[in-house]
């Protein structure tokens, strides 16, 4: 007879021997898995709808059976309900913990559940449907920082900064081309986890343990309720694959680059050496020493938060190489970077959209920052081919004056035409309105380019593809089904 300890258990007729108490409390997963509750709701439901469809379940049976799991995800949905599911004494994991409260409710009725399923797709099915649900939150978050940037885009006018290569003064730009530059990573973040979400709405019930259900159950009838495309098609994989997993991972890491590359840009914008940029108190602490500091306290917390994201990446590689098919318990550990990264990635799409509103740009250090320091040699270039002299001819010759102003402390501008005359007879008065801050930003008349109407056009396109991104079709149908 088994024991008294092994007797709850979802495995318990072939051991003897009661469960070491450190390893007990150690390989739990209740611990973590808690917030899978919903969706295994959701899922077992479903895979009664199927039991009943395949006469295992009578319609009585499967009412029964599916009032009672929305009285349990009802009666632990809040913060109170969930810190008795996360301390439960004997449940395993969060199919054991639904399975006990079943056998509560209803009896012997709650154990029929399991018929024809295992836990190992009952995972695959339930992390799948909390990625899927989680990708629908963030894309909602990643349009809200898009629209708080297009909308700075749009305040900022055409008002100018210098752009950067080598973090050495480059061209001048718009300040909105800048802020534009952010919206088009943020958006194929978007579409990153768009396809995630595509490629995962696959249903792994009906895949049993490794094999395949033993009863012919209707895969369609789960799949159609949970709102995936189908049926998963190959047991073996349905039940090990966390591809999903790690690409939901990628996803919010590569977003977290993004996130982060825009935050250390501020950070130094917002240095005095830079000037370009005030932060707002609101998003910033003081020092507890000094007195006059205001410091960048969200954009390094943001820029440290991505480094969470990478690890979760980089750990679910770690789980998921070399391991054997099909499930192995290693698998366990996929859940927990799932639902940091998830966490981490919702969080700072919390609070950066309205920082990103509440920044104030200096138009006028950026200005005097974009007119000095010879930013406007390329539209000089420029000029002369229109001129009919050689690209390389023609960047010879604004080097040479470039080396000459710089020996006499002036800008192009300042240099008489006898003077540049030296350099090429090519120059003539129209050299100067060709050069000028406003010449120089729309000389650059190209789709993509930070000409004055190719912004304002790209800021449109930019809004209008941003409100595209709704969420996703097949995140609502756990809402939905629920």
């Amino acid at each position: 007879m088994p024991s008294d300890q092994q007797s709850g258990k979802m495995w318990s007729g072939r051991f003897r021997e009661p469960l070491d108490p450190q390893f007990e409390t150690w390989q739990r997963s209740i611990v973590f898995d808690w917030r899978l509750l919903p969706y295994e709701i959701a899922a077992s439901k479903a895979h009664a709808s199927a039991l009943c469809a395949a006469g295992i379940l009578t319609k009585a049976e499967t009412a029964q059976l599916c009032e009672a799991l929305d009285a349990i995800g009802a009666e632990f949905a809040s913060e109170a309900g969930t810190a008795q599911v996360r301390n439960h004494a004997t449940a395993e994991d969060i199919h054991h913990f639904v399975e006990l409260k079943l056998a509560e409710r209803i009896g012997p009725l709650g154990l029929k559940l399991h018929t024809g399923r295992s836990r190992n797709e009952q995972i695959a099915t339930d992390l799948r449907l909390y990625v899927r649900d989680c990708i629908g939150q963030i894309i909602q978050g990643i349009a809200g920082w898009a629209s708080a940037l297009v909308e700075q885009a749009r305040a900022a006018g055409d008002a100018v900064m210098p752009s950067y290569t080598h973090l050495q003064r480059a061209e001048p730009v718009l300040v909105a081309h800048w802020l534009l530059a952010y919206v088009e990573m943020a958006l194929r973040d978007a579409s990153r986890f768009a396809d995630c979400a595509q490629r995962l709405n696959f249903c792994p019930l009906g895949s049993g343990a490794v094999a395949g259900a033993t009863l012919a159950l209707d895969r369609s009838i789960a799949t159609r309720e949970l709102g995936f495309d189908a049926p998963t098609a190959n047991s073996i994989d349905a039940t090990s694959d966390r591809d999903f997993a790690l690409e939901f991972a990628e996803a919010a890491a590569t977003t977290g680059i993004h996130i982060s590359r825009f935050t250390e840009e501020i950070t130094l914008f917002a240095t005095s050496e830079f000037g370009f940029v005030d932060l707002p108190e609101s998003y910033s602490t003081g020092s507890s020493a000094m007195p006059q500091k205001k410091n960048p306290d969200l954009t390094e917390l943001l820029r440290g938060k991505c480094g969470r994201l990478l690890g979760t990446s980089v750990t679910l590689s770690a789980l998921l190489k070399g391991l054997p098919l099909a499930y192995n318990k290693d698998l366990q550990e996929t859940q927990e970077p799932v639902f940091e990264a998830a966490d981490t990635l919702e969080g700072m799409l919390q609070v950066l959209p309205g920082f990103t509103r509440a920044l104030r740009f200096r138009d006028d250090r950026m200005q005097a920052a974009a007119q000095s320091g010879y930013l406007n040699a390329m539209a000089a270039a420029t000029y002369l081919v229109h001129k009919g002299v050689p690209f390389r001819k023609a960047h010879e010759k604004v080097g040479n004056s470039v080396r000459y102003a710089l020996e006499k402390g002036v800008e192009l501008g300042e240099l008489t035409l006898d003077e540049l005359h030296q350099f090429g007879d090519e120059f003539g008065e129209d050299f100067y309105d060709a050069i000028t801050l406003d010449a120089t930003i729309d000389c650059h008349d190209v789709i993509g380019g930070t000409a004055r109407e190719r912004v304002r056009e790209a800021l449109d396109s930019a809004a209008e593809r941003i409100a595209g991104l709704a969420r996703p079709a097949v995140t609502e149908a756990i809402h939905a089904g629920a």
